[in-house]
């Protein structure tokens, strides 16, 4: 329970109540109340008295309530006076804090258990027990995002998340790691790749225009049972990794979009070496200069179109056919056919993969 949501409380009763009221933590030290001064002080031996079961003892000007029914209390209140006046104001707030305690509790055990689901840190066996415990929808449209932070701000991304999307009841923030924030987001059925991107666009842009804090969001796909959150949580992160390989100029990625680069990043990197070993027969990958992988680049850009790509690239068409008749004798490879083609891409973006900072080895 945070000890400012107490404060808070009690504050907002020193005009009511027109006495000092305060609120202590297990071991007799003020935690909340209303003359700021008090905050930090131990009162000796008052929870003590109260797990002996005295319900509401008077000490030193003082009335005393414990919050709830625990045996061993964790929070007691207090007030100012020793008559029935004071004695009722400690039963009030007592009951009050309690609930409002309870309903706190309630709301960071599900953040708990929504987290330890992302996580695989719970049986799949005990999630429909606890979510039924925490009255906890089990069968309902679910998708998982990750916000990845790229750089460093004083602002706090979780805070800014939690004003962006305050149902709490719906929608959860969990923070994974320094940088990843995970968003569990109940969707309307029907809700597309298309749906989901346009909600992390909005938060992409919120962060950056407003708090000046770059990210970039993975977005898993949508599921039906509690029980396969982790699926798309894992899901948002493969996106993230894969998106930095081979979508670099993106910050949004989406694990339905992710095309060829989804199954060369599952591949085991021996099997990509020997891949690259096996298409490059001749020369290695590496003997192509800038400016040949340049074209390549541009004619794939093109659609194998030779015309087109000479125009894009201020070059004879001439010029462009001799530059791929070049690639066909150091490779084996000839671009114009389309089988060719395909196999040259992939291997490009398996070199790509090899030397990126996401291989799996």
């Amino acid at each position: 329970m945070s000890n400012r949501l107490f404060q808070s409380i009690v504050v907002q009763l020193k005009n009511a109540v027109q006495r000092t009221v305060g609120v202590l933590d297990e071991k007799g030290v003020i935690i909340a109340c209303t003359e700021l001064s008090f905050i930090g002080e131990q009162r000796t031996n008052i929870m003590d008295e109260l797990s002996y079961g005295m319900e509401q003892p008077v000490f030193e000007g003082y009335t005393y309530k414990i919050i709830g029914i625990a045996a061993k209390p964790d929070y007691a209140v207090f007030v100012e006076g020793e008559d029935k006046y004071a004695s009722d104001i400690a039963g009030v707030l007592a009951i009050s804090l309690g609930s409002v305690k309870e309903f706190s509790d309630e709301k960071f055990d599900r953040s708990s258990f929504v987290k330890n689901i992302l996580l695989d840190n719970i049986l799949p066996g005990e999630i429909t027990l606890k979510a039924r415990e925490l009255h906890f929808a089990v069968e309902i449209d679910r998708c998982v995002l990750v916000i990845r932070l790229l750089d460093k701000s004083d602002v706090s991304a979780y805070d800014v998340l939690q004003s962006i999307f305050p149902d709490k009841n719906k929608d959860y923030i969990i923070s994974i790691t320094e940088t990843d924030i995970a968003l569990v987001k109940e969707v309307k059925s029907g809700t597309d790749s298309e749906d989901l991107e346009k909600l992390a666009r909005s938060i992409v842009d919120t962060l950056h225009s407003e708090f000046y804090t770059k990210s970039s969001v993975g977005i898993g796909t949508v599921v039906k049972s509690l029980k396969d959150l982790s699926l798309s949580f894992k899901e948002a992160q493969v996106a993230l990794e894969v998106g930095k390989v081979f979508d670099t100029d993106k910050n949004i990625i989406s694990y339905n979009n992710l095309g060829i680069g989804r199954l060369i990043y599952q591949l085991p990197v021996t099997l990509c070496e020997m891949f690259l070993n096996e298409v490059f027969k001749r020369e290695t990958i590496d003997s192509l200069d800038y400016e040949t992988l340049y074209t390549i680049q541009k004619f794939f850009e093109n659609n194998l179109n030779v015309s087109e790509t000479s125009r894009k690239l201020f070059v004879h068409r001439n010029t462009l056919v001799y530059r791929l008749e070049k690639i066909r004798r150091i490779t084996g490879l000839d671009l114009r056919q389309f089988d060719h083609a395909i196999v040259f891409k992939v291997a490009l973006m398996v070199k790509k993969y090899l030397e990126s900072d996401v291989v799996k080895y």
